[in-house]
């Protein structure tokens, strides 16, 4: 399937805008350095996720994408601001309860998969099951069984580093989402795959945003893809904008952010 196939002002969802809000930023900023050397990524980046939305946030390398769903996912500490889960603050000096937040409120889908090579797919989704204290058996259990829901429960037991991109990717899916989290934060999940492999992992995204009633956030440089979310944010100079597609491509269907 490509780009050219796909409706332009397709909506994943359609959610109410009565939902409650799930995940939230306040006065978000992140300064890198001191003094002279000092970088400022993110300025004040204010943002409101309701749930069961999936938002894309649409931006050029190196604009604080991935500064910013660091922080939303208590990975990062922001120089000034405050997340809000469920309309509580997340407190970063309590490290039992960001390792608990981590483990069970978020899922994380990293750009690279960030995989363990030598061990097997099932191990790789099992891994943050047993860092929670399950046991071994019934970790292994579970990450078969989001194996088979991303399509490779035939590849249980291959190697991650026998496996193709777009494997990788799937694997890398289940593993985020094998702890039952309410909220997905993808940072550039289709940068590293194939037009091909794009279009079917972000299919596969929505489907399991759908299927599981996740509340999805999703870094991304490609529009065609960011056009079929509930809601495009564009982040410049360190700030979130509500965008449209076809703005922020310069009018280029398909195009990538600029």
């Amino acid at each position: 399937m490509t780009p050219d196939s796909q409706p332009a002002n397709r909506k994943a969802t359609g959610v109410s805008p009565k939902a409650g809000v799930i995940l939230q930023s306040q006065g978000l900023k992140k300064v890198y350095g001191s003094g002279e050397k000092s970088v400022p990524v993110l300025r004040d980046a204010n943002l409101s996720l309701r749930q069961g939305e999936m938002v894309a946030i649409v931006a050029p390398s190196g604009a604080g994408k991935s500064t910013l769903l660091h922080l939303l996912a208590a990975l990062d500490t922001p120089t000034s601001g405050t997340v809000y889960f469920d309309s509580k603050a997340i407190e970063t000096n309590d490290d039992a309860a960001l390792a608990e937040f981590r483990n069970r409120a978020v899922g994380f889908l990293w750009q690279r998969q960030q995989l363990l090579p030598d061990f097997t797919a099932a191990e790789n989704v099992a891994m943050p099951l047993l860092l929670r204290g399950e046991n071994f058996a019934s970790a292994l259990g579970m990450a078969r069984k989001w194996l088979a829901e991303v399509g490779l429960q035939d590849r249980a037991d291959h190697r991650a580093g026998e496996l193709s991109g777009g494997e990788q990717q799937r694997v890398a899916i289940a593993r985020a989402l094998v702890t039952g989290p309410r909220v997905l934060l993808a940072d550039e999940p289709t940068g590293d795959l194939d037009e091909e492999n794009a279009w079917a992992v972000f299919e596969l995204l929505e489907r399991l945003h759908r299927a599981h009633k996740l509340t999805s956030l999703i870094a991304t440089h490609n529009l065609a893809l960011a056009a079929r979310c509930d809601r495009i944010l564009g982040l410049e100079h360190g700030v979130l904008h509500t965008r449209g597609a076809a703005a922020i491509a310069g009018g280029v269907p398909g195009g990538e952010a600029s």
